[in-house]
């Protein structure tokens, strides 16, 4: 007998070849038959008109909090990732000593948009070491996780508040390599790193202060185990993306390991300057490096109110900055003195077509009520004021507790985003699961890309679907035996419904410690997700309590490939 059956799928392999009907048998954690199964099973699953791949991969997330007290990542599982990385650009919770631990969380507020009251109230700080942050994060973990270590933290570990103010010396550079070398024995996948991030205080995060000695030297310290190196490079500039593109090319041609860059999106003002960034992707690849660009698969929404200090203020200092470090009564007072409203108007007037197009999607008063759904220039000419004016007068009268929503600013030509990702070289991630909470939802890239591309539009087979966010992830990030439903691979497989599977509407709810709020969205048409031969959540019971996650690629110590000297 074994120990699950899902019988009578129509199997997408991950592979890119066309899909067959068969039933799958599970032994313990892995994959032991494919095709007609006589046998019963302990569990069995009807997946009768249904696909069943494998578990969907997320490369590109922030769950490194939330693990602590979700080891489900909800509602990620649910939307049939089984496999999340965590500790991208720069930041990870360990390496971490106990005296920069509210530095860490500052950034996180900052970069993340995590709230403060959520680390306070949810989070036991009983771990420094990123073994012990395994350690502590295995604990009831249904999703498995490959965790990148931050450059940023490595930095802080060694050099203390020196990391915030100067390059490190060679004997700081020799302390990191060793701290890099224990976070990859204890299961890291790579490390992150970042040229645009700033900390709480609006300066630059610790990986910034590297020099490209600093940066070559660790690189060779993932060469010795054959892991990724992460970055997020300055993305608004299309040349020195293009310059990182080519540091990154340089450091994979020499050490041999894979690279990836996020974000990478398309918008009407930036097409040209996407194009010479894949042209460039092309030619080193072409040279033989691995610089694998990060693409999302939605299109750019971002939620806001005044309480939060939201990314779509960052380039209106006076904005940004009573929202940044202003209490609740500073920025309404900011906001409703005549003379300092006229200078923030002044700033933001320039913006005004933005402001227009922006819906009011939620105020707590019964007076305003009347103008949610509708867009601020409706809400103007009904108030008799600009868009720009109704915005602030709002937030005001709601005590700063209207939200906004800016729908569909960028990412949104279809044609140029399914061009994008179909290209070979293109990585489907950039997801940024866990973060951003109060700013859009990051979850249901994967039932978008299946609802939208592949369904609606036509541009992608499921076949070629599947793949992409399979085993062309699992092979990009040198995760071993998942991504292909074959025998011996471990179980991490989803049944879906090919007709339906999408993503849900973004919904508005508290489930944060602290009473915090956060955006999400359901899953559809996704049926049953397995995670290490387990269900782990269904459609009809939800989440069970059957927790298989695993820490991948895992601990590494004595599987570490040799490197010739």
């Amino acid at each position: 007998m074994y120990d699950l059956v899902i019988r009578n799928g129509t199997v997408v392999d991950g592979s890119g070849m066309p899909s067959y009907k068969a039933d799958i048998a599970v032994s313990g954690n892995r994959i032991a038959k494919i095709g007609h199964v006589a046998e019963k099973g302990c569990e069995e699953v009807d997946a009768s008109g249904k696909v069943v791949s494998p578990g969907f991969i997320d490369p590109h997330t922030h769950f490194d909090a939330q693990l602590l007290w979700d080891g489900y990542a909800k509602p990620a599982l649910s939307h049939g990732v089984t496999t999340i990385v965590p500790g991208n650009c720069s930041l990870s919770l360990a390496p971490l000593k106990a005296e920069h631990r509210m530095k860490l969380v500052g950034m996180f507020n900052q970069i993340e948009e995590m709230p403060y009251k959520a680390f306070k109230e949810g989070v036991v700080w009983d771990w420094e070491t990123f073994s012990e942050y395994i350690t502590r994060i295995r604990k009831g973990l249904a999703i498995n996780v490959a965790p990148l270590v931050g450059h940023s933290v490595i930095r802080l570990w060694v050099m203390g508040d020196a990391a915030m103010e100067r390059t490190a010396t060679a004997g700081e550079i020799a302390g990191m390599q060793d701290v890099l070398r224990e976070c990859l024995d204890a299961g890291a996948v790579g490390l992150s790193t970042s040229y645009v991030d700033m900390d709480e205080t609006l300066l630059p995060v610790p990986s910034r202060y590297a020099d490209a000695g600093e940066v070559d030297a660790l690189a060779s310290v993932l060469a010795e185990y054959g892991r990724i190196l992460q970055i997020v490079p300055e993305f608004y500039d299309p040349d020195l993306t293009i310059a990182r593109l080519d540091q990154l090319a340089e450091i994979s041609l020499k050490y041999s390991i894979p690279t990836t860059f996020s974000p990478l999106f398309i918008n009407a003002d930036n097409v040209e300057a996407v194009g010479r960034v894949m042209a460039r992707v092309d030619e080193q690849f072409a040279r033989g490096a691995r610089v694998w660009p990060q693409v999302q698969t939605r299109p750019i929404d971002i939620s806001f109110s005044f309480a939060v200090p939201s990314l779509i203020f960052i380039r209106m200092p006076g904005w940004y900055k009573i929202m940044r470090f202003g209490t609740q009564d500073e920025i309404i007072a900011a906001f409703s003195d005549p003379e300092n409203r006229k200078k923030l108007i002044a700033e933001a007037t320039p913006n005004m077509a933005l402001w227009s197009f922006l819906t009011l999607r939620f105020a707590q008063t019964e007076a305003n009520q009347k103008y949610v759904g509708k867009t601020l220039a409706e809400i103007g000419k009904m108030r008799g004021c600009t868009a720009l004016e109704a915005m602030i007068d709002l937030s005001v009268e709601e005590k700063l507790d209207a939200h906004f929503m800016a729908a569909n600013m960028g990412h949104n030509n279809d044609e140029r985003v399914s061009a994008m990702l179909k290209h070979p070289r293109v990585h489907i991630g950039a997801s940024d699961g866990g973060a951003h909470i109060l700013s859009f939802s990051t979850y249901g890239d994967t039932g978008y890309l299946f609802s939208h591309f592949v369904r609606n539009l036509k541009a992608m087979s499921i076949e070629e679907a599947v793949k992409k966010v399979t085993s062309d992830t699992a092979g990009i990030w040198g995760i071993p035996d998942r991504g292909l439903i074959q025998k011996g691979y471990v179980a991490d497989l989803v049944v879906f419904d090919a007709a339906t599977i999408d993503r849900g509407e973004e919904t508005y709810v508290q489930d944060v410690p602290g009473d915090g709020k956060r955006y999400v969205r359901a899953s559809h048409g996704v049926d049953t997700v397995v995670v290490g031969g387990g269900v782990a959540w269904s459609a009809a019971a939800g989440y069970k309590d059957d927790t298989r996650g695993a820490i991948l690629p895992g601990e590494a110590a004595e599987t570490r490939p040799l490197v010739a000297a």
